[in-house]
């Protein structure tokens, strides 16, 4: 068999099979290429982007017109691929959710995968109408009801959930001003455990105070015990009050202490490593809103994705000061080659070596569980590996891997394109190129066809 003299990442339609994990499979049924090009012992190098590419589960974030189809539609045509879903319970404070309302979460859920989007979901009782004073919110005993009765909605569609904020506690379910004492030490704990124990096993959920989670795991998340399903693996930040103030509005804290913000900065900056960080500004006030501090702050923490419909002076400022199309880069992960090797000449039954370069210059990596697999394709066939690698493990800076495909004694003589592919690992979503990870090179996409172009 022959090897084309050009790679390129790939990936399917919806006619396509999944292959085995670390095995090789020919498949006839392959489509779309999407990111990505190589070579082996033949050396390709890749050209950088400075484009904004939309890529899942990172970036800028904001409110849609509504959750209907055709607002979702216009909303993700923006370029936004994350969704910020608020669900005020104000009519349930005293009673259990009706089916009507389970329903209608199940279907606006289906218009943000029909979009192409994924969610930031949170739930709340109020949304700060009356703050500084509180106002009404569910007591404990009905808020652990509600949890119990969102999570089989919540597991069906956890496919379309990036994460999701703790909520239901107080003003905006941001975990404090409670008309019910929800924000009781006590009660925010019973609370914290029932969402871990009832909502979906592989979804973070982000909780607003490091005053509450340090104390609940007074040592921060370690790289050994990342990535493991355990509640403080599932433990992640929304800071809704970001560069406000010198403790950004009181993220930072201690009523028995004082502020704790470079203690607390350094826990985050850590567990930030593996879980989401992300959040909103609330109020302008530079020099610390300003765009030096931003980036700085979002790289040391780690930021994944921020909201741009609060507060519009502080975006404002980002974009009048320049720093607001590099934060839009950045958020997240933002990977891109620079260099694969390949043998360009292999025999049927025999081997294919693969090695790749690559880069992330976002603030951090990817964080949901999702595939690689190197793709061969020609006219005639197409022969898919799962290669070994967790891109959950791409931090900030330069990774390489290394692969080898044995081939089948099957496989059709031919020129093949070599593509690399990274998937969404849910089923529902595999075959829709939108919740692909598209690489920040030149020439790589092909929009027209949803895939990368070949290489000469």
């Amino acid at each position: 068999m022959k090897s084309a003299s050009r790679a390129a990442l790939s990936g399917r339609d919806s006619s396509e099979a999944i292959m085995p994990a670390h095995q090789a499979t020919q498949d006839t049924s392959f489509r779309a290429f999407l990111p990505i090009v190589l070579s082996g012992l033949q050396t390709v190098t890749f050209t950088l982007s400075t484009a904004d590419i939309p890529n899942p589960e990172r970036g800028i974030y904001n409110w849609p017109a509504a959750f209907t189809p055709a607002a979702l539609a216009d909303y993700a045509s923006q370029g936004y691929t994350l969704v910020y879903q608020r669900e005020t319970l104000r009519d349930y404070v005293s009673s259990d959710l009706p089916d009507a309302y389970l329903s209608a979460l199940a279907a606006r859920f289906q218009a943000v995968r029909d979009a192409g989007l994924k969610t930031i979901l949170r739930f709340n009782y109020n949304e700060g109408e009356s703050y500084p004073d509180p106002d009404p919110d569910a007591a404990l005993l009905q808020v652990l009801s509600h949890i119990q009765q969102l999570a089989p909605v919540l597991e069906a569609n956890k496919d379309v959930i990036a994460w999701i904020e703790a909520g239901f506690i107080g003003a905006w379910g941001e975990w404090h001003t409670s008309a019910s004492g929800l924000d009781a030490p006590a009660n925010k704990a019973t609370i914290c455990d029932a969402l871990f124990a009832h909502f979906p096993r592989e979804r973070a959920i982000l909780f607003r105070y490091p005053g509450d989670f340090t104390a609940w795991y007074t040592q921060s998340l370690t790289e050994a015990g990342a990535f493991t399903n355990s509640n403080q693996a599932r433990l992640g930040h929304h800071n809704d009050c970001f560069l406000a103030s010198d403790d950004d509005m009181g993220t930072y804290f201690d009523p028995g202490y004082g502020s704790r913000a470079d203690e607390w900065k350094a826990y985050i900056a850590q567990m930030g490593r593996f879980v989401p960080i992300s959040g909103e500004t609330c109020h302008l006030n530079p020099p610390r809103s300003s765009c030096a501090t931003a980036l700085q702050e979002m790289a040391y923490l780690r930021w994944s994705a921020i909201n741009e419909g609060w507060h519009p002076a502080v975006i404002q400022s980002w974009k009048d000061e320049g720093c607001y199309a590099e934060i839009r880069r950045r958020l997240g992960y933002r990977l891109a080659l620079l260099e694969a090797r390949f043998n360009p000449e292999v025999w049927a039954g025999g081997q294919l070596q693969v090695h790749v370069r690559l880069q992330n210059t976002g603030f951090n990596a990817p964080l949901l569980e999702r595939p690689v697999y190197l793709v061969l394709a020609s006219e005639d066939a197409t022969l898919r590996h799962q290669v070994s690698v967790d891109p959950r493990r791409w931090e900030p800076g330069e990774h390489t891997f290394a692969a080898t495909v044995s081939l089948t004694d099957s496989l059709p003589a031919g020129v093949y394109t070599l593509a690399l592919w990274l998937p969404d690992r849910a089923e529902s979503l595999r075959h829709d190129h939108r919740f692909s990870v598209r690489f920040a090179n030149q020439g790589t996409w092909d929009a027209a066809r949803m895939c990368s172009a070949p290489l000469g």
